[in-house]
């Protein structure tokens, strides 16, 4: 029997209905906190060349620092997406207590990441010729293309049971893989000895010094991106005082296990002078948890890692056209894009904003005509700053929201999650970000200058001054004054967290079980 929810909007701007396929397809889209689809997707097809570049500790090095800077702008997002759950998130929160023109540009610099997808079907091209060379890259571009609309058209539901289960298949293959890995280092399968540290001494922990683990830190970023998605949707979450501080808890337990004991045990089971793991030739289907696998004389285990690594960037691509979508809603609600991309199906499904997104998509089939690989990498550049562009802008903005709702006399008891550390934690994640953003191309410039370096590098940052500028001349905006900052549109009440509170305590065992692993 199909049941409604009411997905709120709380913006008091619009309030429709989803229908969802079963209460089960319900439970899982609030289970599901679409984190896991990026970081997988990063941290299979990425992690090998990035102790290639930087050592097994560089790279340890380089996803500890980046590791606690996501959690440092998830609490901060966590403290606004709760007690304002709006569609767009972040860049609403730009427009509503810093400035629109930085609002607009926030959204359309979020929207831009939808090149992801264009990543994503690259990468899912050159798995598959992993195996077999059977079509050309484009056919598989369109056809993975055309399925990841089709969900994204028919609504939550579908998108919810599929993301879940995808989901905890990668938990379930990551925890596989940690067991593979000890067994492998400490010579309990595989033809070898221990080994142990052995290649931390032969042919080093470092590679490069600290340049080449600070040259890392924008590509173990594109490991975990999508974090932010938990605010984003925090608009269509049930009970948002509850799914997005458990969502963050989720992401701190994910950054250990999923990144930390993971890079860590690459590191020492595989060299970093491993030709296979540089992969110099940009093939995406030579991952580093397959080279794992067939250290340990699991063959038939490098096809299933294969397998889920194909799953993994297809999920990937259907969680980037749904955020996408819904940013382009958002934006339109905003009144910084056409109103009818703010129209929904009956559904629910922002179809305007499925397509137009998709075209992007559409775009990487032209260019895996060319070459998939090649695509891959200026792709992997072009999002990784885009993204890195998002997180400042949300510890931005949480900075100006805390000194406004400061100056206002509220009291910060009311905040259903409040931000550990603040002010370090903004101060922290916003200013890396910048130094990551400006010093990540510094190899256009040295030994001497490399024009297609430097673009490959920079031209993320386009999109994002492109529109603040064009938008401040057009619409001459000025930066909202503390005072006026509005705290009490669609804000959280004190009856709803406790009701919120009370449905929560009468979930079933299982269904707190559920919750945690997922």
């Amino acid at each position: 029997m199909n049941e409604k929810i009411e997905v709120a909007d709380h913006s008091a701007t619009d309030h429709h209905e989803i229908h969802m396929h079963s209460h089960d397809s319900q439970e899982k889209v609030e289970q599901h906190d679409h984190t896991s689809d990026y970081e997988s997707t990063g941290l299979f097809l990425n992690s090998g060349q990035n102790i290639a570049v930087a050592g097994p500790a560089g790279a340890l090095i380089a996803y500890l620092v980046i590791g606690f800077m996501v959690f440092c702008f998830m609490v901060c997002m966590g403290e606004m997406a709760t007690f304002l759950p709006v569609s767009g998130s972040f860049n609403h929160y730009a427009t509503r207590f810093v400035d629109p023109s930085l609002g607009f540009a926030l959204g359309w610099n979020y929207w831009f990441s939808s090149v992801t997808i264009a990543t994503e079907l690259s990468a899912a091209a050159t798995i598959i010729n992993w195996w077999k060379p059977v079509m050309p890259d484009a056919a598989w571009s369109v056809i993975f293309l055309v399925i990841i609309i089709a969900i994204n058209m028919v609504g939550v539901g579908l998108y919810g049971e599929l993301e879940y289960w995808l989901s905890m298949v990668k938990v379930l293959i990551v925890l596989v893989f940690i067991i593979i890995a000890i067994l492998v280092t400490s010579g309990a399968v595989g033809n070898h000895e221990v080994i142990g540290f052995k290649y931390w001494n032969d042919p080093g922990a470092f590679v490069g010094g600290a340049v080449g683990t600070v040259s890392v830190l924008l590509s173990a970023g594109f490991s975990f991106q999508g974090t932010e998605i938990v605010g984003v949707t925090a608009g269509e979450a049930k009970n948002p005082t509850k799914t997005v501080p458990r969502a963050i808890r989720t992401v701190f337990w994910r950054i250990i296990v999923f990144y930390i004991v993971t890079i860590f045990l690459i590191g020492m089971c595989v060299p970093s002078t491993d030709p296979n793991l540089s992969n110099d030739s940009g093939d995406a289907a030579t991952a580093s948890f397959t080279l794992v696998f067939q250290l340990a004389g699991i063959n038939a285990g490098a096809d299933v890692i294969n397998a889920i690594i194909l799953t993994s960037v297809l999920s990937a691509a259907n969680s980037d056209l749904y955020t996408c979508s819904r940013t382009l809603m958002a934006l339109a609600r905003d009144g910084n894009a056409p109103m009818f991309m703010a129209k929904t199906n009956k559904y629910g499904a922002p179809y305007w904003g499925v397509a137009v997104s998709s075209v992007i998509g559409f775009a990487c089939v032209f260019v895996s005509i060319y070459s998939a690989s090649v695509a891959f990498s200026w792709f992997l550049s072009i999002t990784a700053v885009t993204g890195f562009i998002s997180w400042w802008g949300i510890s931005f903005v949480h900075i100006r929201f805390r000194r406004a709702y400061v100056k206002q006399g509220r009291s910060l008891a009311d905040l259903p999650y409040r931000a550990i550390w603040y002010p370090f934690t903004p101060l922290f994640a916003a200013t890396l970000c910048v130094l990551i953003i400006l010093g990540q191309g510094y190899t256009a410039f040295a030994p001497e200058f490399n024009v297609q370096t430097f673009f490959a590098n920079y031209i993320g940052l386009v999109p994002f001054f492109l529109c603040y500028v064009l938008h401040k001349l057009i619409r001459r905006t000025k930066i909202v004054p503390l005072l006026e900052c509005d705290f009490d549109t669609g804000r959280v009440t004190r009856m709803e967290i406790e009701e919120e509170e009370e449905e929560e305590k009468n979930k079933p065992w299982y269904s707190r079980i559920l919750n945690f692993v997922s």
